[in-house]
């Protein structure tokens, strides 16, 4: 899983680069957690070695023309609530400088996220420039600001720049202010709970920037209440695009999706128990905000077969988009409940006993979604053919061939036993080969002719 979601994220950041000039691009200014908290352990380390070593990582993996600038809070001064400084300048620092600036971070003081970003919104105003910020943080707010409100009145006076946020460690129920300001600011809130997912959300972070079309898609995905972190590919049906990727990271994730129809697939990640789903013609329109929730809840198809309007007994398989067969059951004559993944599905059902060429259907496009019950029933039809055969008065056995007149195909096939033979068979006109055995086997066989009709018995009988 762990090979499989590096390879999504590597696509992710592939494509979200292409198209686009490097030294063009607006700058990308992380605002840095040097408070004292980030002395905390997790995984056997301090999280300023696990933030340090990620954002280390990140950075050296961005393209040399990727202006970037470092600014940290609380390493200075212990209970300093204006203990912010700019120690990489984005207009002239290197990815080299912001490395070293990192590593040489010793935390100390307060959590001033408000007074951080007024400082960092304030020089954006002054140089009439557009840039992506990345906040991280391990805490929340330490010096009473509202970093939501400042982000806002920032967007309404038409500073143009993107918010991420990533929480590091931090508990939901302290999320909300993080949250409203990432979303003020166009951005996401990302939750990081340990080193691998650190790096792979900073990637995400670093790739998803203010040069970039504005959101226009959001998608949700949980099961029985709880979200789950997802990989959903967008394929345009209609332009034919490369897909679109995202990962929620289980929460609410967004992304640009151009106007047009879309497939989502949408792959839980991290050892979840659910199979992908297909949500299909999905549309995306500019200007407007769509959402998805997607809920891996199972949905039921409540399954009867009959005949002639009379339950009965069938197989039925459910096979999703790519040909594997996901639930199967025998009906018994009954209606039978069947709980997969939501999506869309095949259902293939194969009724027994009868003969005939329509003793298998296969219906496509049945919808099944989450926490409903989708009724599905299928009526077959049959007619009973009964045959006896004589010499004279006496009854005798016999081997009868039954084949369908049109397409000269067996369909079934009995012996007689001195007592006549049954067939349920489709409606339609058969020819029906009847051959002695036994002490009559020298005798000629015949052939005849039989037309059956629904629910109707036709009975025949051969003289020999």
């Amino acid at each position: 899983m762990k090979k499989i979601t590096f390879l999504f994220l590597t696509l992710f950041i592939v494509f979200n680069t292409q198209g686009q000039s490097p030294e063009n691009q607006a700058p990308i200014i992380f605002i840095y957690d040097a408070s004292g908290s980030m002395w905390g352990q997790m995984q056997g380390k301090t999280k300023m070695e696990i933030a340090a070593n990620a954002l280390s990582s990140t950075i050296d993996n961005l393209s040399e023309q990727q202006k970037i600038g470092f600014v940290a809070y609380g390493h200075r001064k212990e209970g300093d609530c204006k203990d912010v400084e700019f120690m990489v300048d984005a207009a002239t620092g290197t990815k080299k400088e912001v490395i070293t600036a990192v590593k040489g971070i010793k935390p100390l003081g307060k959590t001033p996220l408000a007074y951080s970003a007024v400082l960092v919104i304030d020089q954006l105003r002054a140089a009439k420039q557009k840039a992506t910020i990345i906040l991280i943080t391990d805490g929340i707010e330490s010096c009473d600001g509202n970093i939501c409100e400042i982000v806002e009145a920032a967007k309404d006076e038409g500073i143009d720049f993107k918010l991420h946020i990533i929480g590091f460690g931090l508990k939901e129920e302290d999320t909300q202010q993080l949250r409203c300001a990432a979303g003020a600011g166009d951005g996401s809130y990302f939750s990081a709970e340990n080193a691998e997912n650190f790096g792979e959300i900073l990637n995400v972070a670093t790739a998803s920037t203010v040069d970039k079309p504005a959101n226009n898609f959001s998608v949700y995905a949980l099961k029985n209440g709880e979200p789950l972190d997802v990989f959903v590919k967008a394929y345009d049906i209609v332009a034919k695009r490369e897909p679109i990727m995202l990962r929620t990271y289980q929460d609410t994730g967004y992304f640009y999706l151009p106007p047009s129809k879309y497939n989502l697939e949408v792959m839980p990640l991290e050892g979840s128990d659910v199979n992908m789903i297909t949500v299909n013609n999905v549309e995306s329109h500019e200007n407007t905000i769509g959402h998805q929730t997607i809920s891996f809840d199972g949905g039921t198809l409540n399954v009867l077969t009959t005949n002639n309007g009379e339950g009965w007994d069938s197989m039925v398989k459910i096979i999703d988009s790519n040909g594997k067969v996901v639930a199967t059951t025998r009906t018994y004559g009954r209606e039978k409940e069947m709980e997969v993944n939501p999506g869309v599905y095949k259902v293939a059902i194969q009724a027994l006993v009868m003969e005939g060429l329509h003793t298998n259907t296969a219906m496509d496009s049945i919808a099944i979604e989450a926490g409903k019950s989708s009724p599905l029933v299928y009526d077959f039809k049959t007619g009973n053919f009964e045959i006896f055969t004589r010499v004279g008065a006496e009854d005798i056995d016999t081997v009868v061939a039954v084949k369908e007149k049109k397409s000269g195909k067996s369909v079934g096939g009995a012996r007689t036993y001195n007592k006549g033979a049954k067939f349920l068979l489709n409606p339609g006109n058969y020819m029906v080969t009847v051959r002695p055995l036994g002490a009559h086997k020298e005798k000629a066989a015949q052939t005849i002719e039989v037309e059956v009709k629904a629910a109707e018995t036709i009975s025949k009988t051969l003289n020999f």
